[in-house]
């Protein structure tokens, strides 16, 4: 993947990574034991087994929505390691992409998509499956199906400029490629040169029950999860462009439309919910003609976020099922954190890791308060109806709250020390009762801080384990092990996993 010895790296060096796996294991689930006395005690007897509200049973088609359980144990230990030794100074190698399902890591490089068996200190070479595609993967989306199964957007070649053209919809956990398709945008109806800008803008992907959804620019395609069969297709018309698809629950396109009215021709955008299967049009939402950029934040609630004459986001507006206009939050020039990843190689409208959206609220944290060490802040859960501040939680001295996503009705939440002494947590929030209940206590080599930072790494909860995984490799200046991809999990499910002897493994 990386280079040939890469590829066939030799038997002592991954016994000594090996070796280093597990003496590392030890070390931290010791300190963590130590720390998690200290640190904090749980608050409330809440098990996070579930939601409050009894829910329908999920189809096989519907996106993923997990509930993670308390483990039996909160000391954590380290449940998987992608790390390379032989990336030489300067070499750089992309990597979008992580999904986690109770077996597998997969991770995207470059053009190839990798599986790796959870429990495993893996380097390349070390993979259980894996997909080369024809060109480089230029778009993802972190959306994925009960089945275990997510789409992939790559390009047709390898030729420098080549269309990103194709999408895939591949199984996580044996890497089976279920189909592919070719995009074939057509020029938007009405449009000619100067809005073939538009029509060849990035393309996303994401899914929603049963349909992957594509946009182009010039339109959307959505397709059957089954088989890949085209439902439907969406052309751009009257100068309003398709840049972006959000999905989960239900399906959102975001236009960009030219306003004839405003100076210069202003852009200006509409949130447009479609029907997934049929393509047909529920409603339409106008933004503010001074907004500079929308991100899809949630299909249902509907959350958009919004950057109005500002650089960065700057409001998030919540909308009603009929799509009309309910709130805004405002993140009050920097007093809250809101966050989206804009990277122009793998675009995704949806893409915004520092908010969370669930049990009828907005969650943001705050801005740090204190320096670097000593540091603290908070997470604030704000009503999605009225936009007014419901429950905070306090991350505690000499560490940061991350939120990252709903688990049932709970807020899912790192803890990350600042000091880099007490040990990070996963917490489970539950914005009812103001509960907060450790899930996992663990902690983190030098190698791994940087991995934590949500908008330039992927974070992902699964099967009660934690996963931080990098989305770019690059080269050190001294030659050194580099940390990719490391995930956390409960010591009492560890040592199950050890004691448990695997099919085929003679390691």
């Amino acid at each position: 993947m990386y280079t040939q010895s890469a590829v066939a790296a030799d038997d002592r060096r991954r016994k000594r990574r090996r070796k280093t796996f597990g003496s590392v294991a030890a070390v931290l689930a010791v300190v963590v034991a130590l720390g998690s006395v200290v640190l904090w005690a749980v608050n409330g007897s809440s098990s996070g087994s579930g939601s409050r509200k009894a829910a329908d049973a999920p189809s096989r088609l519907d996106v993923r929505e997990t509930v993670e359980k308390r483990p039996a144990r909160a000391t954590g230990a380290l449940a998987f390691r992608f790390s390379a030794d032989d990336l030489a100074p300067g070499e750089e190698h992309d990597m979008p992409g992580m999904w986690a399902t109770d077996k597998i890591l997969a991770k995207g490089i470059n053009r190839t998509l990798l599986g790796f068996a959870i429990g495993t200190d893996s380097a390349a070479g070390d993979e259980t499956w894996s997909i080369r595609f024809d060109g480089p993967i230029c778009g993802t989306t972190k959306r994925v199906s009960v089945e275990n199964r997510t789409a992939i957007l790559f390009a047709d070649s390898t030729a420098k400029g080549a269309p990103c053209d194709r999408v895939a919809f591949v199984d996580l956990d044996d890497g089976k490629t279920m189909w592919t398709e070719t995009i074939a945008p057509a020029r938007p109806s009405g449009t000619s040169g100067a809005s073939d800008t538009y029509a060849l803008q990035p393309p996303t992907v994401t899914l929603t029950r049963g349909t992957v959804v594509v946009t182009w620019g010039g339109g959307t395609d959505a397709y059957d999860m089954d088989g890949g069969k085209r439902l439907w297709r969406n052309e751009s018309t009257d100068k309003c462009f398709h840049m972006g698809a959000g999905g989960g629950k239900a399906l959102l396109i975001r236009l960009s439309c030219q306003d004839t009215s405003g100076p210069g021709g202003q852009a200006a955008y509409r949130v447009r919910k479609v029907d997934a299967r049929t393509g047909h049009t529920v409603w339409t939402y106008a933004v503010a003609k001074n907004v500079t950029d929308v991100r899809l934040v949630s299909s249902d609630p509907v959350v958009v976020a919004v950057s109005a004459g500002d650089i960065g986001i700057t409001d998030v507006l919540s909308l009603d099922e009929h799509g009309e206009y309910l709130a805004t939050i405002r993140v009050q020039k920097g007093k809250y954190v809101a966050e989206c990843v804009d990277e122009a190689e793998y675009f995704s409208v949806e893409d915004c890791p520092t908010i969370v959206v669930g049990d009828g609220q907005v969650f943001l944290r705050s801005a740090e308060q204190g320096d670097l060490v000593n540091n603290a802040n908070w997470i604030v859960g704000f009503d999605l109806k009225t936009g007014r501040t419901v429950k905070k939680f306090d991350s505690g001295r000499d560490a940061l709250l991350y939120p990252l996503r709903m688990s049932g009705d709970r807020l899912l939440a790192l803890r990350e020390s600042s000091d880099h002494i007490s040990p990070m947590g996963l917490m489970s929030l539950d914005p009812a009762t103001g509960t907060v209940t450790p899930y996992l206590y663990f902690d983190l080599p030098s190698e791994g801080w940087t991995l934590t930072a949500q908008t330039s790494n992927d974070i992902r909860v699964e099967d009660g384990r934690i996963f931080f995984g990098a989305r770019t490799a690059t080269g050190p200046k001294e030659k050194t092990w580099q940390w990719l991809v490391v995930g956390l999990e409960s010591v009492a499910r560890r040592a199950e996993s050890l004691s448990i002897p695997k099919a085929g493994q003679g390691r």
